[in-house]
Formats: structure tokens, C-alpha cells, sequence
């Protein structure tokens, strides 16, 4: 497994593997999220990922839309807490095309006015039938407990009385502080030449002046657990318990996820899963889920069930808690542990796209990619010590915050 990466004159950062595949995936990930919004701006990085397919300098919506179809090819877009990234599937001999694009969107959008308020009532509507499902939002909430008073804790969609308040000059003001070159990473997965890829990219990215974030983050500290009933018209209770996690440069990284597969991943045989919905029957979901972030992370543990059986739910969950910190892994359990991780990543680098998309973080974050062997390396290098060292940290009772939604 190869990868090549370079650094273009304005200081955007470039990674490309070559496969042997008429299908290629490129895009460009840019080290901007809500996180990065000021107290006015919520909602911002998201309305922004909606404008700017609706119009550039040179292209109207219908042909920014079009460009890529037209030969068969797929655009899209996420938004996330510390990042938003921009990227497209299309055969490998429209390289050209895609990169045009992809830069024609991001740095010369028009952000046309009867667009932003048409975008408005969109995203709103968005965020009405968001709403309409509180195994989702529930999500959302409990980051807003966690990190209460902090952007990470503002809702990625933001609110409908911020979002009416954005103007043109907004959109720009963010743009200028975030949209900078030394935030920008370009990856690709597909089959062309890098010498020809580095002149494409310089070719339609290279005019973007070279330039530094104006505004540094606002670093998170100060979390305290707490926890919160919600009456809601729900059927079920919804219910998530967690705690504040490491961050993504912490040692301690790949311990908690690998501790996160045994306890409620995605394998049916999660102890989780198997205690509460196989043994037990008292849930169709139970998951658990860590995020990290540049300066910190979250761990949480989520559940759906009817009212009648909630108590003893949680205290199940409780249970499983209570074994990984007090019971050390079994050499056996340990491999078999690692064993399953490892071939959910190995999978994981089967899909094209998604490597294209975990190479490109990869930069953002570490600038530096490891491969599969690498990973495995990490993997292997937990102890049971770790993991037990792990478990008493992030799953300890007296830190872990909790929120239900319950119905009325």
C-alpha cells in the first residue's frame, strides 16, 4: 500500500493512492466545522457546504449540478464538528473535471441572494424533521450537555433563529477566517499519474493565496457530569450515558477503540448487544459510539426501549460497565478482541471512497497516514492492562452524565 503526498506552493496539502480502477474518488477536506463558528454564527458551516452548489462566478447551480452527472459522476458533501469536505466518484479520465469543479465551488462561489434565503427555510425544514426523530437528536443533546457553554456543544444544523440572521457578508467574514490554504487538504484514490495529478491541483487550486487561520479554537476543559430527564411525546425512552473522552492524539486512543468494540460496537456479539437485546430482549438498539476531537472527545452509550423496561436496561448496562472495570481481559478475549477490530478496518480499506475520505482526514489531523499494517501494529500493542486502565477512566460511575428523553 502506497501513498503520495505533497505540499503545493500556497501551502494546500495533497495525498493520493493509486489503484488500478476506472472508477476514482477525490475530494478536498477543509479543518473547518461548527466548532469553529462564532456565538452568532451557529449553523454556519452547514448552510455554507448548502450554498455553494447553488452557484459560482462562472457557473449557475444547474451546471455546477450537472458537471459532474453529465459524465456519470457523483458530488457530495459533509459537514462535521472539525471539519467539511467536498468530493466526488467519477471514472478516472475526468480527473480534470472534478478538481475544475471541487475548486470552482469551494473558493469561487457567488452565494447569490435569493439562494441564501431560499437555503434558509431548506435547512430549517431540516431541522423541523431532525426533530421528528429523538434517536437522533437525542445525540446532539447529550454533546450540548457535555459541552455545555462550548462550540463543540452547538448543533452542527444550528438553529433557525441564527440561521434567519445570516446575511452575505456573514458567509464571507467565515469564509475569510476559515477557507485558508494551510486548513485545506486535497485526496484522491484512483488511477492516474501524481505528476499529472500535482499540475492539476496547482492548476486550480494554486491561485488560492497562501494563508493561516485568523481565529485560533477555542480549547474545551471544565466538563462536569451531569444528568438530565427530558419529557417528550415518545413512544420509546431514549437514553444516552457518557462521559468526556481522549482526544485524537492521545496514547490512549486505540485502547479506548478498541474497548469501545467489545462493549456496544458494531458486531452483534457486543456485550451490550448480547446482555440487553439477545439475553434479555428488552431493546432492538444498543450501541456505543467514540468521537474524538482535536482537544477532546466523547464516549456514550445509546438506548431505545418501552418505559416498562428502562430501569432494568440501564441496570444491565451499569453491569457491563462494571465488568470491564473491574474484570481484566482473559488472553484469549483479548485476541479474540483484537482479532474482530482488526478485520472491521481491514474491511473498512476495501471501499475506495472511504479510504479517499480517511486519507484526507488522516492529513488534516496527524499529516501523516498510516496503513493497514501499521494500524494492526496498534492494535496488537494493547495490553490488558491498558484496557482495564481505560475502562476505570472513561466508564467510571462518578463521571459518567446521562440523558433520557422520556415520554410524557
Amino acid at each position: 500500500m502506497q501513498y503520495f503526498t505533497h505540499t503545493l506552493s500556497n501551502g494546500i496539502r495533497l495525498v493520493h493512492k493509486p489503484v488500478d480502477s476506472l472508477v476514482a474518488h477525490c475530494g478536498i477536506t477543509i479543518n473547518t466545522g461548527s466548532r469553529d463558528e462564532l456565538p452568532p454564527e451557529q449553523g454556519m458551516a452547514h448552510f455554507i457546504e448548502h450554498l455553494i452548489f447553488k452557484g459560482t462566478r462562472k457557473r449557475k447551480a444547474y451546471h455546477v449540478l450537472s458537471h459532474m452527472e453529465n459524465v456519470g459522476g457523483e458530488i457530495n458533501a459533509y459537514t462535521g464538528k472539525e471539519d467539511t469536505c467536498i468530493y466526488a466518484s467519477f471514472m478516472h479520465i475526468h480527473y480534470g473535471r472534478c478538481l475544475d469543479l471541487i475548486s470552482d465551488i469551494v473558493l469561487s462561489s457567488a452565494f447569490p441572494e435569493k439562494e441564501i434565503i431560499k437555503e434558509k427555510d431548506i435547512i430549517i425544514d431540516e431541522i423541523n424533521s431532525y426533530k421528528d426523530n429523538p434517536g437522533e437528536q437525542i445525540f446532539d443533546d447529550f454533546d450540548s450537555l457535555v459541552y455545555k457553554g462550548h462550540p463543540l456543544g452547538s448543533n452542527i444544523l444550528g438553529t433557525p433563529r441564527h440561521l434567519k440572521k445570516f446575511q452575505r457578508n456573514h458567509i464571507v467574514q467565515f469564509l475569510e477566517r476559515n477557507y485558508v490554504a494551510s486548513e485545506m487538504v486535497i485526496s484522491s484514490v484512483g488511477k492516474i499519474d501524481f505528476k499529472k495529478l500535482i499540475k492539476l491541483t496547482e492548476r486550480y487550486f494554486g491561485h488560492l493565496p497562501a494563508g493561516q487561520r485568523s481565529v485560533p479554537r477555542h480549547q474545551y476543559s471544565g466538563y462536569q457530569a451531569e444528568t438530565k430527564l427530558v419529557k417528550r411525546r415518545n413512544h420509546q425512552v431514549h437514553c444516552v450515558i457518557g462521559n468526556e473522552a481522549y482526544s485524537v492524539d492521545n496514547d490512549k486512543k486505540t485502547a479506548l477503540v478498541l474497548l469501545n468494540n467489545i462493549l456496544g460496537g458494531p458486531g452483534l456479539n457486543s456485550r451490550l448487544n448480547m446482555a440487553v437485546r439477545e439475553k434479555h430482549g428488552l431493546c432492538y438498539n444498543i450501541e456505543s459510539h467514540y468521537q474524538p476531537y482535536s482537544d477532546t472527545g466523547i464516549f456514550s452509550i445509546y438506548l431505545g426501549t418501552d418505559i416498562e423496561f428502562i430501569d432494568k436496561a440501564v441496570s444491565l448496562v451499569q453491569r457491563e460497565l462494571f465488568r470491564l472495570r473491574d474484570n481484566r481481559l482473559g488472553s484469549l478475549q483479548l485476541k479474540r478482541a483484537k482479532q474482530q477490530l482488526q478485520g472491521q478496518v481491514a474491511i473498512s480499506f476495501e471501499s475506495n471512497v472511504n479510504e479517499m475520505l480517511s486519507i484526507g482526514k488522516s492529513i488534516t489531523l496527524y499529516n501523516k497516514i498510516d496503513t493497514l499494517e501499521q494500524i494492526n501494529e496498534k492494535i496488537e500493542r494493547v495490553k490488558a492492562s491498558e484496557l482495564l486502565d481505560v475502562a476505570n477512566e472513561v466508564l467510571d460511575t462518578a463521571n459518567l452524565s446521562m440523558l433520557m428523553y422520556k415520554p410524557r
